[in-house]
């Protein structure tokens, strides 16, 4: 197995305003299964994931993302990438194993844009629902839209060529997209740690640790046009699609959660190894960045975070 270092984003904490409005939401409708929980944290996953959860809802007085977490290949990784993020700057704390639950060992930092970021190898496993040899390609009792995986994040701050460089120069990302200003600074770059177009986006923004949305993983544009009809029997409120973005080439939908969170449900990207050279996107042609067909954005689209 070639790949090493950090493997996938594993983990998105947010905070919900209303719990039962928010699981109601998660699991009735976007698919997600409950693992476990209470009144004040709730874990969940993606049906295609083995690992113990994806996504932890923490009941908050503010809508937003606590942190994001990556899973890295090995442990010795972690001692690693903290001497990195130590030289690059950065504070480093360990928390210890079963400190989050389920999870081994972690190093936690604050990125120059203020979001806080973990880096952990181990987690427990739960499985998918179906057995190792001979499975079928889906398990009985999916409900709602039924992503397979937690796919990315993005994210909005302050100095984000600074919380971009970290991610190439210590955490061995690799920028696969960006979107350029006339004076030629970028005001957003996609960045993957596998062969994933993205893994996480960072947007240049004046105030610190702002979230803009977390996507899930469909195996088809069919799968994304179910998606938008289940959105609409629900009422959810959608903030931009269905559509293909011109950045990544990926069928696309965003909604609210019931606090204010952006989801997406996302299919059909490039894959991006490390040698693929770098995009780069126009401000003037960020309408088909966004939305290739329509060529425009929905006002709220890069205003609204939480």
């Amino acid at each position: 197995m070639a790949i090493s270092g950090v493997m996938r984003l594993g983990e998105v904490a947010l905070r919900v305003l209303d719990m039962d409005a928010a699981l109601h939401h998660y699991i009735d409708i976007v698919g997600l299964q409950k693992v476990t929980g209470d009144t004040g944290h709730v874990y969940l996953k993606c049906w295609d994931e083995h690992d113990h959860h994806s996504v932890i809802l923490r009941s908050a007085d503010s809508a937003g993302m606590d942190y994001c977490a990556f899973k890295c290949r090995a442990d010795a990784d972690l001692d690693r990438f903290a001497e990195g993020a130590k030289a690059f700057g950065l504070e480093v704390s360990e928390l210890a194993a079963e400190e989050r639950l389920a999870s081994g060992r972690r190093i936690r930092f604050q990125v120059p844009t203020g979001h806080w970021v973990e880096l952990y190898a181990h987690k427990e496993q739960n499985g998918n629902g179906l057995p190792l040899r001979n499975p079928d390609p889906f398990p009985d009792g999916l409900k709602g839209i039924a992503p397979g995986r937690l796919e990315h994040c993005f994210v909005y701050g302050p100095d984000s060529a600074a919380a971009a460089r970290f991610f190439t120069d210590v955490l061995d990302f690799s920028v696969s997209e960006r979107l350029e200003l006339p004076d030629g600074s970028t005001k957003a770059c996609f960045l993957a740690c596998n062969t994933a177009m993205h893994d996480i986006g960072i947007v240049e923004h004046n105030e610190p640790g702002k979230f803009h949305h977390m996507s899930f993983w469909l195996d088809s544009p069919e799968e994304i046009y179910r998606a938008a009809l289940l959105l609409g029997k629900n009422d959810v409120p959608i903030d931009e699609g269905p559509t293909q973005h011109g950045i990544g080439r990926a069928k696309t939908i965003y909604f609210w959660d019931p606090s204010g969170n952006r989801n997406e449900v996302f299919s059909g990207s490039y894959l991006s190894y490390p040698d693929r050279p770098a995009l780069t996107w126009d401000a003037a042609q960020i309408g088909k960045a966004i939305s290739y067909p329509q060529r425009r954005m929905a006002e709220t689209f890069m205003t609204v975070l939480t």
